[in-house]
């Protein structure tokens, strides 16, 4: 039997319902039609899984174009990516990044027709959020008109995407490669030590900048992917839910260090305190085992301490990346190792693969200031 169903959504107008079909050849959710009486919509759904039973296809009954709001349509959207979210096919930290723009547009395009939303009216608003914020926050604009516009046809609220020839502004001016090297990271370090989070923030630090974990990264870190006894060096396993992709490398010496005394921190105070209910088996955590959020703050503190201005957390990345690069690896190298799916993220550090060309240039040098003597 066709998989066909109602979905209640609540929208600016009121109570609507969604009829809502798998598409038999791509397995995809994908929205019929929207009622606004519940008995309409099941008389529909009975009517359309018939139809899907009997081999048919609900486009062929569905021929002409329904005009809706740019809002009605991102209602509709926002509905999707909820069941994407329930399956997950979209991460939480994607889900709610997508549903904070889109309704930034609605209060903007939201009562305004989604076919007399024209090129000009997306390139005018493009580039008023440019000048406003920046390139990188107009194009995260962009990109969500562009899904309201897809998603419009999909359910033929709109016969095409104008937004598809609005392109997106160029971000280069906004790529961070700041890093540090080993004599500023070693202030850091220091001065996290004498922070009243010295017993963690030394092996968060050390993961960002020796291993090039995401704060994300860390903060789901678990002790089961950790294996402090592999070939007497170590391993660990990092999770990046942004890119879904696992990476598993061995523990360097100072960050397995760090996490054996932060690991021997939790088990002396939980001892101490008779805990015994530990929540999770998350690395940097309470002594109760519930998650730490942020630490952000403890972060602050050790760069100001350090006498350390304007380097995010997340620079530690391009750290671990440009001193593995200075120390003689290779942009596939740091590619494969930081996890990155496209070679192109990581060449934005191929400027520092220049040891050979250093050696080109002292035989060059030699060359001239030994000149072979004529035959």
């Amino acid at each position: 039997m066709a998989n066909v169903f109602v979905h209640k959504r609540k929208g600016k107008t009121g109570i609507g319902y969604a009829v809502r079909y798998a598409d038999p050849l791509t397995g995809k959710k994908r929205t019929f039609g929207t009622f606004r009486k519940f008995r309409e919509a099941q008389q529909k759904v009975n009517e359309l899984r018939m139809l899907l039973d009997s081999g048919g296809t609900p486009l062929q009954k569905k021929e002409r174009f329904t005009p809706l709001t740019f809002g009605e349509v991102a209602e509709s959207l926002l509905a999707v990516w909820d069941e994407r979210l329930k399956i997950r096919e979209l991460s939480q930290k994607t889900h709610n990044d997508y549903v904070y723009w889109l309704r930034i547009l609605m209060k903007v395009f939201g009562d305004k027709l989604l076919c007399q939303i024209t090129k000009e009216d997306i390139e005018e608003y493009r580039n008023q959020k440019a000048q406003e914020f920046s390139n990188v926050c107009a194009n995260k604009h962009l990109l969500r008109i562009r899904n309201v516009f897809a998603h419009g046809i999909k359910i033929l609220a709109v016969a095409n995407n104008p937004a598809k020839a609005v392109p997106l502004l160029s971000e280069r001016a906004h790529i961070r490669d700041t890093f540090v090297l080993p004599a500023e990271l070693e202030r850091i370090l220091a001065a996290s030590q004498k922070l009243r989070s010295k017993y963690y923030l030394p092996a968060v630090i050390l993961l960002g900048a020796e291993h090039g974990a995401s704060r994300q990264e860390i903060l789901s870190l678990k002790w089961s992917k950790i294996k402090f006894d592999f070939q007497d060096i170590g391993l660990v396993e990092f999770f990046r839910t942004k890119t879904g992709r696992k990476r598993t490398e061995y523990l360097m010496p100072r960050t397995k260090k760090a996490l054996l005394e932060w690991q021997s921190h939790l088990d002396f105070m939980r001892h101490r305190k008779r805990i015994t209910d530990i929540k999770t088996d998350l690395v940097f955590c309470h002594l109760d085992g519930s998650p730490f959020r942020r630490f952000d703050t403890a972060w602050k503190k050790a760069l100001d301490l350090a006498g350390i201005k304007g380097l995010h957390f997340h620079d530690l990345r391009h750290t671990f990346c440009s001193n593995l690069i200075i120390s003689g690896g290779g942009i596939k190298d740091a590619k494969e190792m930081i996890g990155h799916k496209d070679i192109s993220m990581t060449d934005r550090y191929s400027h520092l693969t220049n040891g050979r060309m250093l050696a080109l240039q002292k035989q060059l040098a030699a060359h001239y200031e030994n000149p072979s003597n004529p035959s």
